[in-house]
């Protein structure tokens, strides 16, 4: 499958401080890849490089099989969307202005205003003056006028940071289509539950520098423990072993109509996180 981002022992410093170092991944067409870490883990930097806001220090940076300065060009710029922390709107329009004005600058039929609306559930708000918005439908419509031209490769930082629960559902949807659709997906996130969700692979990034890189469920089989949870009747719980003891044990709690529910013991990937690096993700 063609690589859409190749990077190769990616290095930044900013003075003294070193943000990134020997950071080293390629992020497949049609894939979301997840980069994940806490805070000040180097994860908006990366982003920052990997879309020439910022010069890296040292290493090699791809993207589309081209060096990292050529998306300054207006025919490479049509091909990514970029959604960061720095994605400014024009406060005294209204949404739809707003997105009106980027399909003039990409050429994109303004029908498509509506779909991206209704991606982000702020379909009925099209007239609301951006100025008037909370913070987290502000960060929406910066995000519907990421997904606006359908890009072949968006760029996302914490896009659901300041989202609840309802509105990060539609976003997830809208995200996944898409990808279906054929876009690539690069997300910064410190929510493990959003990684799963969403992303095929994923990189954790701790102190500047990538720890694991895998697929969701080959990190929590790699880190799975030999045990498995039995919850019985009468709130009681049972752990026993993945082996043929532990298959007759099942098997008797099962034959005696005792068994509620029975579920492997595997980490989250936030569980592995704190387990590698000892953490929190926040």
């Amino acid at each position: 499958m063609e690589n859409v981002i190749e990077v190769k022992q990616l290095g930044k410093s900013f003075e003294n401080k070193i943000a990134l170092k020997n950071v080293t991944f390629t992020v497949k067409k049609g894939e979301t890849f997840g980069f994940l870490g806490p805070s000040g883990s180097g994860k908006t930097t990366t982003i920052k490089l990997l879309t020439s806001q910022l010069q890296h220090t040292t290493g090699e940076v791809a993207v589309f099989g081209k060096p990292i300065s050529k998306l300054k060009d207006p025919t490479y710029m049509k091909r990514i969307g970029i959604l960061t922390d720095n994605s400014g709107l024009y406060e005294r329009l209204t949404i739809y202005d707003n997105l009106s004005f980027f399909c003039k600058l990409y050429g994109v039929n303004e029908k498509r205003m509506d779909e991206v609306l209704e991606s982000v559930n702020l379909l009925n708000e099209k007239k609301t003056i951006v100025q008037k918005l909370s913070k987290g439908m502000k960060q929406r419509v910066t995000l519907a006028r990421a997904m606006l031209h359908q890009p072949e490769l968006l760029f996302l930082d914490e896009p659901t940071s300041a989202l609840d629960p309802v509105n990060t559902m539609h976003i997830h949807e809208g995200l996944r289509r898409l990808n279906q659709e054929g876009t690539t997906i690069f997300l910064t996130t410190h929510d493990m539950q959003e990684a799963e969700k969403l992303c095929d692979r994923v990189a954790f990034l701790h102190q500047g520098e990538i720890k694991l890189l895998d697929t969701p469920q080959n990190l929590r089989m790699q880190y799975s423990d030999s045990t498995i949870t039995l919850v019985l009747k009468g709130n009681r719980t049972v752990i026993v072993q993945k082996d043929s003891k532990g298959a007759d044990e099942i098997y008797q709690y099962m034959k005696n109509g005792e068994v509620v529910s029975i579920h492997s013991n595997e980490p989250t990937l936030g569980d592995i996180f704190i387990k590698l690096t000892g953490r929190e993700l926040a």
